[in-house]
């Protein structure tokens, strides 16, 4: 090193890295970083939009929420504005505890929850038998379908990343789980013998194994006009249970119930307890099956006998929600084609994540092919199927079918699958080929506060002329873009309530998940094999020790760090980076993916 150099590092000690296993740093290598690094414009945007959705959370909560936690709202059961709406409206809030946000979003997150658990056991229906002795039973909906058990589970899905040591999370989870292992005989929802789960409507109180009505899905007779307006539109009770008159057919098993799987997931992750891996397995494999079985295609019908079509007179495409389910709208008289067979790639997801068998992402990969080989040529156009029913393929799309297409690339980074997540600005950043992506998406969820906000305002509602979807519709917080660009991950939601991430953070001098204050990251590219990241230390005068993690459960090993051209060796289960104040470097990360069993432990607690 010459004199030059010894001088910028003696001023700037800029980045230090050390390798950590179980928590306890064992071993340590310095590399100093001889120069500052001015805050980059998406670093500060990052911060503002932290700090942004923190005050917007807050002005929701305030707004919607009252004391208790319970829903400023009148309390319903149904698939339009049931208890799943109301829970949903901080569907996301504990990511964004985990990426860094104050802890006051995690404990409003709880108080609503723990409102809602309460709210809802109370609340009761007096015409639909599911609910007559309370919506919720052992604080767990007492029969419906996964559609909208994942909704309103979103946010205890993720709410391990942030407090997986809340003895409430771990409680409910097993038991949760536990009325799907079949491990429950209260809740005999789960066939071993056949491997089914027996019913599209299930819960707490096991499965609805006799036709449904309208009524079950519609909820108690309810005043619409001049008091609520429904987001389906309906302008009566009456075509509230005419929009749910076709959804009769629901005994059986349905891909919907693959989402059952995350409980189970986490069951696994909180306790380490084998049988929730070997359940998750057993389930999600026995669907593999079925789809060789059935030309590669998943069957949206299988019966208690564990015979795909048998509770739909031999259609593998039967069934509510099934891939022939078109009905029509009360209001308008038009067909509406509700198939929600995608639901089931959830539960692949969290196969792979327990397994690192990219046989999962085959199967899912074969059915996207095997759809889009019944292409027609329609008007002198390629036009591709999305539904089945008993002429054939139909409700052709000049898109290709891409249901979990951007999944089965991110998951297996195969350059084959790349044409699979055509037009996601995300992906082409990560190629290089979209260098303004991060300020646009980081500004366009700023935008998105701003709006809700302003909705947030501007709402004339009051408690008794709100439902709990009206809710819902203000829940200002938006991080798809920090999803992204800090973890390099995919955007949680109703159809991803599992987090898929390539890297996470953790701030050992406050012992709790998410980046330090005034750290910022950028995950600035990505290969099967390697991540480019960025971090940079906004703080002027405070260094800042980041605990980097592979993967959203440390699924992912971490197997080399290369600073400019120094390269140190991984063979712990975290890398530990010291930043120094208003400084921050590029890292190459090598990681080898998949290949350690996903725990929801923070770094220091892991033995």
């Amino acid at each position: 090193m010459n004199r030059h150099d010894r001088s910028t590092v003696s001023i700037v000690s800029a980045i230090t890295l050390i390798v950590t296993v179980g928590g306890v740093v064992s071993a340590s290598e310095m590399l100093h970083i001889g120069s500052p690094m001015p805050p980059p414009e998406w670093a500060l945007l990052e911060q503002a939009l932290l700090r942004a959705n923190e005050d917007a959370s807050e002005r929701f909560f305030d707004r919607y929420f009252d004391d208790q936690g319970f829903a400023l709202c009148v309390e319903r059961w149904g698939g339009d504005d049931g208890p799943d709406d109301a829970s949903e409206s901080f569907g996301n809030w504990p990511l964004l505890h985990a990426l860094g946000a104050s802890d006051a979003v995690l404990e409003r997150y709880k108080k609503g929850w723990e409102g809602h658990l309460r709210q809802y056991t109370l609340a009761r229906t007096t015409e639909v038998p599911l609910a007559r002795e309370g919506m919720y039973f052992r604080e767990f909906p007492t029969q419906f379908d996964w559609l909208h058990h994942t909704e309103g589970l979103r946010p205890f899905f993720l709410q391990g990343l942030s407090d997986p040591d809340d003895r409430n999370l771990q409680r409910r989870t097993v038991r949760f789980a536990n009325f799907y292992t079949g491990a429950d005989p209260t809740a005999p929802n789960y066939d071993p013998e056949h491997k089914v789960i027996r019913s599209l409507l299930n819960g707490s109180r096991g499965p609805l194994l006799r036709k449904a009505t309208a009524l079950d899905w519609a909820g108690d007779p309810i005043e619409v006009e001049g008091r609520f307006a429904l987001r389906h539109g309906e302008r009566s009770f009456e075509e509230m249970l005419a929009h749910f008159k076709d959804y009769t057919n629901i005994i059986g098993d349905h891909p919907q119930n693959l989402a059952s799987t995350t409980l189970s997931l986490n069951g696994f992750m909180l306790t380490g307890d084998e049988a929730f891996r070997a359940w998750v397995l057993e389930y999600v494999d026995a669907w593999v099956d079925r789809m060789k079985q059935n030309g590669g295609v998943i069957p949206s019908n299988v019966g208690v006998d564990g015979v795909i079509g048998s509770a739909d007179g031999g259609k593998w495409y039967g069934g509510v929600y099934g891939w022939g389910f078109s009905v029509e709208v009360p209001q308008t008289g038009e067909l509406a084609h509700r198939n929600t067979h995608s639901l089931g790639l959830i539960g692949f997801g969290n196969a792979l994540l327990l397994t690192g068998n990219q046989g999962y992402v085959d199967a899912w990969r074969g059915m996207i092919h095997a759809v889009n080989a019944q292409k027609r040529v329609i008007d002198g156009q390629d036009r591709y199927p999305t539904m089945f029913g008993e002429e054939g393929w139909y409700n052709f799309s000049p898109s290709p079918y891409r249901s979990g297409a951007l999944e089965v690339y991110y998951w297996s980074m195969d350059p084959e699958d790349r044409p699979l997540a055509a037009g996601s600005g995300w992906i082409e950043y990560l190629e290089g080929k979209n260098p303004d992506y991060p300020v646009f998406a980081l500004r366009r969820d700023l935008e998105s506060i701003r709006r809700r906000i302003r909705s947030i305002a501007e709402d004339e509602t009051t408690p008794d002329t709100r439902l709990s979807d009206d809710i819902l519709v203000h829940d200002p917080v938006s991080i798809d873009s920090l999803t992204e660009l800090m973890l390099g991950g995919l955007p949680t939601g109703n159809s991803r309530p599992v987090l898929h991430a390539r890297l996470r953070y953790f701030d050992p001098e406050r012992r709790r998940a998410g980046l330090p204050p005034d750290v910022a990251a950028l995950v600035e590219g990505m290969t099967a094999d390697s991540v480019t990241l960025t971090l940079v230390n906004l703080d002027p005068t405070t260094d800042h020790r980041v605990e980097i993690q592979g993967g959203a459960f440390g699924e992912h090993r971490l197997r080399s760090v290369r600073v400019g051209d120094r390269v140190i060796s991984v063979t712990g289960e975290t890398v530990s980076v010291l930043i120094s104040a208003g400084c921050g470097h590029q890292l190459t990360i090598e990681v080898e993916r998949y290949n350690r069993p996903p725990s929801l432990r923070f770094p220091w607690d892991r033995p």
